[in-house]
């Protein structure tokens, strides 16, 4: 966690666009929704940021735009929506997984886990966790590049 600290009335009156605020976020994931109507594309392109960003940046903001819409209103994860995204959007990195003795350890933490819910952080690390013990990474990495 980063330790950054924001009362409430401050997000909130960030979020409704107070021009005596900063236009910087005031914590990674605003709690703020988009409506499920609008796809993961438009959003991205809404980003000026990322107008001229990278692929990693496209990638990473992608990630965080995923985990917001489906987070609850303080921008946490509940443990089935987090599995139903990771079978839904994740599906090619968990696919076949299933029997594999560190994929059933990290679907254990994620049961485990103490607030029943995940944030950002926590559910990157999950992510990431799971793309290093896959059979997709091992096959990605055999791809010959053709200059």
């Amino acid at each position: 966690m980063c330790g950054c600290m924001h009362s409430s009335r401050d997000q909130a009156l960030h979020l409704e666009g107070d021009p005596g605020l900063s236009a910087a976020p005031t914590s990674t994931l605003a709690p703020r929704k988009m409506p499920k109507s609008v796809s993961i594309s438009k959003q991205l392109a809404s980003i000026e940021a990322l107008k001229k960003g990278s692929d990693l940046e496209k990638a990473i903001a992608t990630i965080a735009l995923i985990f917001r819409n489906s987070s609850d209103p303080d921008g946490k994860l509940g443990k089935a929506v987090a599995k139903n995204l990771l079978q839904t959007q994740f599906r090619n990195f968990t696919e076949g997984q299933e029997t594999k003795l560190k994929y059933q350890d990290l679907l254990s933490e994620l049961d485990k886990h103490t607030e029943n819910k995940l944030d950002f952080e926590d559910f990157m690390i999950l992510l990431l966790s799971l793309t290093v013990i896959s059979d997709l990474l091992q096959n990605i990495w055999s791809v010959k590049i053709v200059n």
